[in-house]
């Protein structure tokens, strides 16, 4: 039975902007967050943009063009103070509405989309960094409560029905098509949800990592709400 007073092992807590880009990862300590409560209204900046496809990018030129209340000002300054800081660390965040992502209905039984849980991988030393300022928190999910989808059994042996007979390539067919960075929450698996407001740095599969990578995943969608994230 998993001891959810030991669930959160793996998050380190900080304060400020410097301890959050500059805290290394070590033994279990794959996420670090610093967490926050934010001022301002959010919503009011979700609704002045309109939406032009389930996915919007909103730029700075954007967000200052928006006739805001006090309110709405407030949260305005903390969404750009966000992407100044994360671009002056060397990130390259991205604020998004999201109505929704694009499901993977090619694999009905090892999905590949973000609503399955995942790990982020880059050929170079990078971090993902987001947070969910108005809408339905991502959520976490500690390395020991998950299984890599294609160890599951009857998952591998429909990847390997949909890539041939011979076993030559399979591991790299794997790597290909991202069927190796999907997880599957084992049945006591307690889930960390990210929280709104709260500034979240994970580690990705990197080479030069030293820590395994953060299994992560995106919400789904209650009640048709969209979502203000900030990712990179």
């Amino acid at each position: 039975m998993t001891d959810s007073s030991s669930n959160e092992r793996q998050i380190q807590h900080v304060t400020n902007y410097q301890d959050l880009v500059s805290t290394p990862f070590h033994g279990e300590v794959n996420a670090i967050c610093w967490k926050r409560e934010l001022k301002g209204d959010f919503a009011e900046i979700v609704n002045s943009i309109a939406l032009k496809d389930n996915i919007t990018e909103i730029d700075t030129a954007e967000l200052l063009d928006l006739k805001l209340s006090e309110q709405g000002q407030l949260a305005r300054e903390t969404l750009l103070n966000d992407l100044k800081v994360l671009k002056e660390n060397g990130a390259s965040p991205s604020l998004n509405l999201i109505k929704y992502y694009e499901r993977d209905d090619a694999y009905p039984l090892f999905p590949t989309d973000v609503y399955s849980y995942h790990v982020d991988r880059s050929p170079v030393p990078t971090n993902t960094y987001l947070c969910t300022y108005y809408g339905e928190p991502s959520d976490i999910l500690p390395n020991a409560q998950g299984i890599q989808k294609v160890l599951v059994p009857e998952i591998r042996a429909e990847l390997k029905k949909l890539h041939g007979e011979s076993d030559h390539g399979f591991e790299a067919f794997l790597t290909e098509y991202f069927f190796d960075l999907h997880y599957q929450a084992k049945l006591d698996a307690i889930p960390i949800s990210l929280g709104v407001g709260n500034l979240w740095r994970l580690a990705v599969d990197h080479p030069e990592s030293k820590v395994p990578p953060c299994l992560h995943r995106a919400p789904i969608e209650k009640d048709g709400k969209t979502r203000l994230l900030m990712i990179c």
